[in-house]
């Protein structure tokens, strides 16, 4: 598949999960009496990519985030040369899904931005008050399972098929236990599509959503593949 064809793939399976999941939280999880509430953001953002990994996983590889390709390449999956390209259709894919949401948002009376867009943050901008060492460590354990889950369930030894439900619902349980800490994000890109709106706290606190999803992934790149061993091919 040509590159550009897969850099496109990524652009839109990254706008929808930054659109999806970050819709639902802005939009829908507040709403009186019937909001979605933490347990349906969840499920929204793991729905984003159960869909989309049925729907380009086979153009892209469906990353969706820079530190999942940076995972990959960290265990051996994916080429070094094709990084950059993956990580700014991700970044550009999140920044427009951030924008759109934005629109849609400022038609409420009553919208104000510096509720955040779904942005994520520490300290005085975690929705439970976590610090940031709290946030770093979260975001660096749950990041690192996060690949680790992916690497495993797109492993050719397993079960064919489902990876998509795996990778799915092992984001769900993410946005499950992290929300709280720091909106949970494992994904620079959706961390960075928000913040470019919302911009002062939440540029001065992205770089912990860049820094620590990339070293849990090179984590997992590093440790799956030690633990899981080679493929043995047939004699």
């Amino acid at each position: 598949m040509p590159l550009s064809k897969r850099v496109g793939a990524e652009f839109f399976g990254t706008f929808w999960l930054v659109f999806g999941g970050c819709g639902s939280a802005v939009l829908a999880a507040g709403v009186p009496n019937v909001g979605i509430g933490f347990l349906g953001v969840s499920l929204a953002f793991g729905l984003t990519v159960l869909t989309m990994a049925y729907a380009i996983g086979h153009i892209s590889g469906c990353h969706l985030n820079p530190a999942v390709s940076i995972g990959l390449w960290a265990g051996k999956r994916f080429p070094a040369r094709d990084l950059l390209p993956y990580i700014i259709a991700q970044v550009i894919g999140g920044i427009v899904a951030a924008g759109l949401l934005y629109l849609i948002a400022s038609g409420k009376a009553g919208f104000d931005i510096s509720g955040g867009l779904a942005s994520n943050g520490y300290g005085a901008h975690s929705p439970g008050g976590y610090t940031l060492m709290a946030g770093l460590v979260a975001e660096i354990v749950l990041t690192f399972m996060f690949v680790f889950i992916i690497l495993g369930a797109t492993d050719e030894r397993a079960p064919k098929g489902l990876a998509p439900v795996a990778i799915g619902l092992a984001l769900t349980l993410i946005h499950l236990i992290s929300i709280p800490i720091t909106n949970t994000s494992v994904n620079p890109a959706r961390s960075t599509g928000p913040a470019i709106f919302v911009g002062g706290w939440a540029i001065s606190q992205l770089w912990l959503f860049w820094v620590a999803p990339i070293v849990g992934a090179i984590l997992a790149g590093l440790v799956y593949p030690w633990l899981a061993g080679k493929v043995k091919k047939p004699a």
